[in-house]
């Protein structure tokens, strides 16, 4: 009964996550079986990335300093992996109609990827990992994934260049990644895991920007779609008046 209890609590800050960002879509809810998919794409994502870092701990260059550790051997990887994810279905799909929408989407697939991982960490540490995990490495998995989601989003509607966007989004979620990891890793210096907290304190204000950015942005998209839809549909019945008998 307690492994039940226990997968509870560390499947319950990422569901709640999820319904958070999902009621924050306002203006066009995404269809269920894409954010299905999405969540099981995060789920997949986590095989690789382990498989990635159990291989990079092997790699003495890698595995000996805690930095490159931090950043390389785990952050960069594990963004890296549910980037691809990302865009491997749903980037591509035409569901995925505004810049809100990348938020959404890598959010869900961040929480795939948190679901399984905090399963492995609160089973295995028990009812006081489970609570910690709940305000620092959940929320930190979403606001990494809200930092790519809104790159991600610009990238899909932008007029130039899609690659600048995804990989800003990639490096900075990275980048938030590593030091909140780097200053959990790091042993060798007191007071440097106030530098995770501090970190997610500064992940939460960008993230909530970022939110409002996107679903300001979105919001100017759909009225445009409307006004042309409206300017198309005033051409068509001009074009099908018949012209005045003189």
């Amino acid at each position: 009964m307690e492994i039940v209890l226990l997968i509870a609590l560390a499947i319950a800050p990422c569901a709640a996550l999820v319904v958070f960002i999902y009621f924050r879509d306002k203006y066009e809810r995404e269809p269920w079986k894409l954010l299905l998919v999405s969540f099981l794409l995060g789920v997949l994502s986590i095989a690789p990335a382990m498989v990635q870092e159990l291989l990079f701990q092997k790699v003495p260059f890698i595995n000996d300093h805690v930095f490159i550790s931090a950043f390389v051997g785990v952050a960069f990887v594990e963004e890296f992996w549910k980037l691809f994810f990302l865009l491997l279905i749903p980037f591509r799909r035409k569901s995925f109609n505004e810049p809100f929408d990348g938020i959404v989407y890598a959010v869900l697939v961040s929480m795939g990827f948190a679901t399984v991982e905090n399963i492995l960490y609160v089973v295995q540490g028990g009812w006081g990992v489970g609570v910690l995990r709940v305000f620092t490495a959940v929320p930190a998995h979403c606001m990494f994934a809200v930092v790519m989601g809104y790159f991600v989003g610009l990238a899909k509607f932008t007029k130039g260049s899609k690659v600048g966007y995804i990989l800003l989004g990639f490096v900075l979620a990275g980048i938030f990644h590593g030091t909140y990891d780097y200053c959990l890793f790091e042993k060798n210096y007191e007071g440097v895991w106030i530098g995770a907290f501090l970190s997610l304190i500064v992940g939460l204000i960008l993230s909530l920007r970022a939110i409002k950015l996107h679903r300001k942005r979105s919001l100017q998209l759909i009225e445009l779609e409307q006004k042309a839809m409206q300017a198309q549909a005033n051409a068509n019945l001009l074009e099908g008046m018949e012209p005045p008998v003189l």
